[in-house]
């Protein structure tokens, strides 16, 4: 019996999932996951996201079960305790091969090649499969040999490499006979660390690839088409809110496109604005994994471009503190740490809106926001955050102009012009003439009510703008 381990870790899902798919073809199998809850809170992981990446593997155990495929639960702690680990269980079940699916950020590859090596010195095969991007890092490369570090780039030559075999969806594997082997009960999720508002944040995400499919059915069913309208706006229910489960693996990229192909009539790249503007946030998401494996630098936490190293960020605690928790006396940055921190995701342009107000406004080290968010998402990826925070910061791949300051009250008045949004994260507002919840004056609320601007914004982006021109004039 050709017996092989399939080790589950960010793609937790039965359906379209290559190192499943390729296992399973090749005889019986049994899967694991391991908890790496030390290494996970080392990364900056917090409670939102190892609660949902448990509950996820809880959820793939019970898909598991009716395919007659046992899941096993281990606990490693530490990423160099994966290959004693997998090796000892692969030596208990008798099993040939391991399988599982490639991750790109410099200490989930280290980890994977030290599986690989330790394997293979033992005497048994383990396989890592492509499965969370198109295209392997080095398969798309500028025409001078080089990793693209601008998307627009990246996205055109996806766009031109991409062919029918790379977006195929894999089926679930047939239910195999019985094994005599029992899965394991699915572990705790948190213990006492637990955010206070970890049930609505359960209640508002539910776990696994069935809760997956049905959100990605009513995107496309309800908002897709307007995707490109309304997905700047955060009052709107208008983007997918797939993120998280994109992010595990509740769900593939593939299985995203080829839903698109459906209905688009055949195509990614043209027709629909609304599809398309979608999937080019899919290939976003794997530019970043790009990146990562091109750039290892920015997994060790430095700058992409080099030069900012030297840009003088302030040490301002205080400051720090007002923004994570949503004081800074505008009301469209504090709305929206304020989601973050009760719901555990941020709307996407706001994302860009607090980013770029830490970073610029109040030039504050990126990393320290970066860590926040890592700490609060649940969708937290680390590829795609730190991405985002270095454009916004101005120090990444395809950056924004170091030039290019937001200003809040400006997003707030466009993106949310009657103030809904800030009513129901700010309650404090709600009473106020929709148009004054934007910059609200000293004689409708008090200080005691609401705080006034931390900073003033011309003031603020002449300090920013004098931080980069400096910088600049060091480099030349």
């Amino acid at each position: 019996m050709h017996l092989s381990l399939v080790w589950f870790r960010s793609d937790l899902r039965v359906n379209d999932n290559t190192a499943l798919s390729v296992a399973a073809s090749r005889g019986p199998v049994v899967g694991v996951f391991l908890g790496s809850r030390t290494q996970w809170r080392q990364h900056g992981h917090g409670p939102n996201k190892i609660s949902f990446w448990l509950r996820g593997a809880a959820a793939l155990g019970e898909s598991l079960a009716k395919l007659n495929i046992p899941l096993l639960y281990r606990n490693t702690e530490h990423f160099d305790d994966a290959p004693e680990t997998l090796l000892t269980l692969a030596r208990e079940l008798g099993a040939e091969a391991l399988h599982f699916n490639r991750e790109y950020p410099l200490n989930e590859w280290h980890r994977d090649e030290a599986v690989i090596e330790y394997f293979h010195r033992s005497g048994l095969k383990a396989h890592a499969h492509r499965d969370s991007v198109a295209f392997s890092p080095g398969e798309l490369l500028t025409g001078k040999g080089d990793f693209y570090s601008v998307f627009t780039p990246f996205s055109r030559a996806w766009s031109r490499m991409v062919d029918a075999s790379r977006l195929e969806v894999l089926d679930a594997p047939a239910r195999q006979q019985t094994l005599e082997i029992s899965s394991d009960p699915p572990p705790a999720v948190l213990g006492a660390d637990a955010p206070e508002t970890q049930a609505s944040i359960e209640r508002r995400w539910p776990a696994g690839e069935e809760e997956a499919a049905n959100r990605l059915a009513r995107f496309l069913e309800q908002r897709a088409r307007r995707y490109a309208e309304d997905r700047d706006y955060p009052a709107i229910q208008g983007t997918s809110e797939l993120s998280p489960y994109l992010s595990l693996g509740m769900i593939s990229w593939r299985q995203c496109m080829q839903a698109v192909l459906t209905i688009n009539q055949g195509h990614l790249r043209d027709g629909d604005a609304g599809l398309t503007a979608w999937v080019n946030e899919l290939i976003w998401r794997e530019f970043y994994q790009h990146v990562c494996w091109g750039f290892p630098k920015v997994c060790r936490g430095r700058a992409f471009q080099q030069h900012t190293e030297g840009l003088e960020w302030r040490d301002a605690p205080n400051d720090l503190a007002a923004w994570c928790e949503g004081r800074t006396g505008y009301p469209i940055v504090d709305a929206a740490m304020r989601q973050l921190t009760t719901t555990g995701w941020m709307h996407n342009r706001l994302r860009m809106v607090v980013a770029m107000f830490l970073s610029k406004h109040l030039l504050i080290d990126w990393r320290h926001g970066e860590a926040f968010f890592m700490e609060h998402l649940i969708d937290g990826d680390f590829a795609a955050n730190n991405g985002g925070w270095q454009w916004a910061a101005s120090t990444g791949t395809d950056a924004a102009p170091w030039f290019r300051i937001f200003n809040p009250t400006t997003q707030s008045q466009r993106f949310d012009a009657e103030g809904h949004f800030i009513a129901e994260w700010l309650p404090e507002l709600a009473e106020l003439p929709p148009r004054m919840r934007h910059s609200p004056s000293t004689d409708l609320v008090t200080d005691a009510e609401y705080p006034q601007p931390i900073i003033e914004h011309k003031t603020a982006r002449q300090r920013a703008l004098d931080a980069f021109k400096s910088l600049t004039r060091a480099d030349n």
